[in-house]
């Protein structure tokens, strides 16, 4: 090994091996190593002519061209490969497709989201994949918005204990670990803080504000080694997020002390220049970027010259710019990449893509995310004697709303334009089909369509290049549809009707203006409600949605989100009663699209408790479910009713299960500061247990909550916990009026 070779000798230190090849580099090469590009495009010039450091959206193919043109660069730096492996490698044909984000923390199983990410991790891993942009921190504010269905809920502490979770899960025993994937805490931060819903719009967030909820899932992300994050696309206070230093320096790098790689999200740059319009050309913006903290720019190619430019005219010293490459090359490094570029390997993938274990894993995740929301005893259906079940509505049988966003038919990649393979999936009409007991018959019938796709009028294509989504026109009641499915009802002894939206109402740039059901599914259900056969609503859905009358009067309501490849078969599972429901809902669903936001933990103080032409109730209650049978709380004690701020408190409450099914508990403890010196939320999910409880049994559940969690936010935005009386509230969700009560003070 000679002195030139010195960044590709291994015995050296990751530090030794980044600064000898730092000082190899020129300007246009470190100008590309900072270049993230887009590989559905001419990835010749992106690898070859603009020295790209990293590419996104590689088809299978292109993947080991890419591959092949960065070992023939004069220094042979290796690619850095990504992709938004948001529930499973969804543009991997084959692969495992989980429930969505929203889905996943339906379960509030911190160990079952990490199993989730390393299972998807061993897949990625296989077909040259190294870094996923997951998992998802945003904070749901307004349900109207686009991704909802890309989050953990509205829940500070809840998201970053799944984000926790899936962070490790992604990355293994660490970046050595060839099945090891970089995790990305998106997006940095403040970017669900819409208005009117809208996507990537001003965020209204203070320093304080978003100390106080949105940042401390990411200060948790980057406590877990979380080795990337990753922007959002919105303003806050007038300065874009790609300009924000105090956020992207002061507070993550410098406070939090993050020594991985700063990503911007799509054209993050470029947009301040065409769309936010504070940044008058490519050189400026890159400019711009440089100063406030970024390494890697997503998708903006004329950040290749604009840096150069910036640098030659004085504007940028090369070493600001050295700094971003450093902590780049710092990451390609620890995962070893000069070694071995982790390429496609077939074999691997022959092993472990759509593996049985994997599949298995996919129905108890399924399983566990499913919400019961409302059952007047009709559920479970019953197991004997002949019985005729309806599986009636869109989503009944359609595999690819089941899986929702990012996940092949989604329209991000263009190779799989029909989706994940029809086989591979079960639908609810699949899973009836499949578990239903012998003797019970199966019918169906569509009974409505949701939509009309029309081509957008503003063009094909956005000012960045990037391909304008279709536009979602509600399609209208077909009464030949409904006619049949009412037959179809009449004629069964339940009817289970399955609703809810579809991956072209869903996801970036896709907020609605509405909750409502879309199409002619509002008409479908009051035509079924007519009929006198016991109706049965499932959602898969990408968000809560509003519910009409007719819905919510019922023998039952399922909240199914997206519950990915084995949905179908879990839904069927639960409705016929093979196994418990035991999701909770990680977020509130609305009444009325103008009671956003409805999140549970509102700052104490407004003028009454309702509109006057409506409740400010939400429909359904940040933590709630039910199971098929009685879980009864009592004898809620604090132990510990005196402590300081180094101590914790303890508590017990006992749980009796009255009914005649065992139960899987979702015991939830939050906390309300009774007198603070700045307003702060009324309660706080502080901890939580989930406790099986069979028939019969009673047990007493332990609960702790560290006096140093008990926190709020001042004026000063200094995180403190104030001395005084606090609340402690146990139950089974969020609603006050289901939660136990007992104090305990902080000195």
């Amino acid at each position: 090994m000679t002195a030139i070779d010195a960044y590709r000798d291994p015995s050296l230190s990751v530090d030794q091996r980044v600064e000898d090849l730092l000082a190899r580099m020129t300007l246009a090469e470190k100008a590309g190593q900072m270049l993230q590009l887009d590989a559905r495009r001419d990835i010749k010039d992106a690898v070859a002519g603009k020295l790209a450091g990293s590419i996104l959206h590689a088809s299978p193919e292109r993947m080991l061209e890419a591959i092949d043109l960065a070992a023939r660069t004069r220094l042979g730096i290796p690619l850095i490969t990504a992709e938004d492996c948001i529930h499973g490698h969804g543009f991997w044909p084959g692969a495992t497709v989980f429930p969505t984000q929203l889905g996943l923390a339906a379960s509030w199983d911190p160990a079952l989201a990490e199993r989730v990410a390393r299972v998807t991790a061993v897949e990625v891993s296989a077909t040259g994949i190294h870094w996923t942009f997951s998992p998802v921190l945003c904070i749901t504010r307004d349900l109207r918005w686009g991704r909802v269905d890309e989050t953990f809920g509205e829940d500070p502490y809840l998201i970053g204990e799944l984000g926790a979770a899936m962070i490790r899960g992604y990355q293994g025993a660490g970046l050595t670990d060839p099945t090891a994937i970089l995790a990305t805490a998106k997006h940095f931060a403040g970017y669900s803080e819409t208005q009117g819903g809208r996507d990537a719009s001003e965020a209204d967030l203070s320093p304080r504000k978003l100390r106080a909820w949105f940042l401390p899932p990411f200060e948790r992300a980057a406590k877990e080694g979380c080795r990337v994050f990753m922007l959002g696309y919105q303003s806050i206070d007038g300065v874009p997020i790609t300009a924000n230093k105090w956020l992207l320096n002061d507070v993550l790098k410098d406070e939090w002390g993050f020594t991985g790689t700063l990503v911007t999200d799509w054209d993050n740059v470029g947009r301040m220049v065409w769309e936010q319009k504070v940044c008058a050309d490519d050189v400026e913006a890159a400019t711009v970027a440089v100063r406030s903290g970024n390494d890697l720019i997503m998708t903006t190619p004329g950040f290749f010259e604009g840096v150069q430019e910036a640098v030659g005219r004085g504007l940028l010293s090369e070493a600001e710019v050295d700094a971003a490459v450093r902590r780049i090359l710092r990451v390609k490094f620890e995962l070893g990449l000069f070694e071995d570029p982790r390429a496609p390997d077939a074999a691997r993938q022959a092993a472990v893509i759509g593996h049985p274990d994997h599949a298995a894993l996919n129905l108890e995740v399924a399983r566990r995310s499913l919400v019961l929301l409302r059952n007047d005893g009709t559920l479970p259906l019953p197991a004997q004697g002949a019985k005729t079940v309806a599986i009636i509505g869109p989503n009944a049988d359609d595999p690819q709303s089941q899986l929702g966003d990012w996940a092949g038919a989604s329209g991000q990649v263009d190779w799989m334009p029909d989706g994940q393979p029809r086989e591979l999936i079960e639908t609810v009409l699949d899973g009836f089909r499949a578990v239903a007991p012998e003797g019970v018959t199966v019918t169906t019938a569509r009974g409505a369509d949701i939509e009309r796709l029309v081509p957008d009028p503003a063009g094909e294509f956005y000012p960045d290049g990037q391909p304008r989504p279709p536009i979602s026109r509600p399609a209208g009641a077909d009464p030949e549809l409904i006619a049949e499915a009412v037959a179809t009802a009449r004629a069964a002894d339940h009817a289970v009707v399955v609703l809810g939206d579809t991956v072209a109402l869903t996801g970036e740039s896709k907020s609605t203006a509405t909750l409502e059901l879309q199409g002619g599914q509002i008409a479908l259900l009051d035509a079924l409600a007519g009929t006198g056969t016991p109706l049965i609503v499932v959602l898969i859905n990408s968000k809560p949605l509003v519910l009409p009358p007719s819905a919510l009067n019922a023998a039952a309501i399922v909240q199914a989100f997206n519950p990915g490849m084995r949905g179908g078969r879990a839904i069927a599972e639960l409705l016929l009663g093979l196994i418990e429901p035991s999701g909770r809902m990680p977020l509130s669903a609305a009444r009325h699209a103008g009671q956003q936001p409805i999140y549970y933990n509102q700052i104490r103080g407004q003028h009454g408790n309702r509109y006057a032409d409506l409740t400010q109730d939400p429909l359904f209650a940040f933590g709630e479910g039910l199971s098929y049978t009685t879980i009864e709380y009592s004898d809620l004690t604090v132990h510990t009713p005196a402590v300081t701020a180094e101590d914790v408190i303890r508590a017990t409450v006992t749980l009796t299960n009255t009914g005649g099914r065992p139960a899987l508990e979702t015991v939830q403890a939050y906390v309300s500061d009774l007198v603070t010196s700045v307003t702060w939320a009324t309660r706080e999910l502080k901890a939580y247990r989930q406790v099986e409880v069979l028939p019969g049994e009673s047990v007493t559940v332990e609960i702790e909550v560290a006096a140093a969690d008990c926190t709020l936010v001042t004026a000063a935005g200094r995180r403190v916990v104030e001395p005084g009386d606090f609340d402690l509230l146990v139950g089974p969700d969020s609603r006050r009026e289901n939660l136990l009560r007992a104090g305990f003070r902080i000195s």
